[in-house]
């Protein structure tokens, strides 16, 4: 069956750099197992969901409010929930899959987050999550120049910088957060990267560039006053090769990871 594009529905609706991301990770969950009933865990505003899992049932959860009213106007969610990660209300073992993108990164205690995922997982259900890698930061073209020429304190403060910027608290490698799912009782089953150094060039620059899209949904309420081709065409154009990567077995600046929760299923 063929994978749909998710590409042009994301640079459609959200900033180009934003598009690139989310849809190459949206690829990655067609075809997965993910046993129902489905936690969208850090929902948002169910952007992403709405273009990744449409006719799914999914549940959404989220600490923000306001991202959440967001997510309920989309229809993304059978249900939205207003929750701490670490603390949900669900009673154990109340889904088959739990889902994670790019969210785990922003939470500084993330433990406890995984032991909560563990605990509302039923046996033998899926955690699915992807996050930045532990070479993030050595993907961004202007630390790999800076070190280049030798500032490697600029580098670092560099990099420092847009992990802020990122609101990363956590950049690790696949090994280390597989050590973390198995001390709550989840099985790391398998991993891959993805993002080249090319692609974090055009996220990295995006981020200034895509300034005046924030302005407009400020102004406006949506990311992209003009969502048609032949106004995104050249950006679309650009972003594609990009886009129809291949997962990298070596490395990327992000990860993609499937565990399972331990017990019979």
């Amino acid at each position: 069956m063929r994978t749909p594009d998710f590409l042009w529905p994301h640079l459609k609706e959200v900033p180009a750099f934003r598009a690139l991301l989310r849809g190459v990770e949206a690829r990655f969950y067609q075809g997965l197992e993910m046993p129902t009933p489905i936690l969208d865990l850090g929902c948002g505003d169910g952007h992403f969901a709405s273009l990744a899992f449409p006719g799914k049932a999914l549940v959404g959860l989220d600490p923000g409010w306001e991202a959440l009213k967001e997510a309920a106007a989309r229809q993304a969610y059978r249900w939205v929930v207003q929750a701490d990660g670490a603390r949900t209300p669900f009673p154990s073992g109340s889904f088959g899959t739990v889902i994670s993108n790019s969210v785990l990164e922003h939470i500084p205690d993330v433990e406890a987050v995984l032991q909560e995922v563990a605990r509302i997982l039923r046996p033998g259900g899926y955690f699915l999550f992807c996050s930045p890698s532990h070479r993030f930061v050595e993907f961004l073209s202007v630390y790999r120049l800076l070190s280049r020429l030798g500032l490697r304190r600029a580098a670092e403060a560099y990099g420092r910088l847009f992990n802020r910027i990122s609101r990363h608290h956590h950049c690790d490698a696949p090994e280390i957060w597989a050590a973390r799912l198995e001390r709550v009782g989840l099985r790391p089953l398998r991993w891959w990267f993805y993002f080249s150094r090319g692609a974090m060039a055009l996220l990295e620059w995006g981020h200034p560039y895509g300034l005046p899209s924030l302005l407009c949904k400020k102004l406006f309420g949506r990311w992209i006053l003009a969502p048609w081709r032949w106004s995104l065409w050249p950006v679309e154009r650009i972003l594609r090769p990009f886009y129809m990567e291949p997962p990298n077995a070596v490395e990327g600046a992000y990860f993609f990871m499937i565990a399972r929760r331990e017990g019979a299923g």
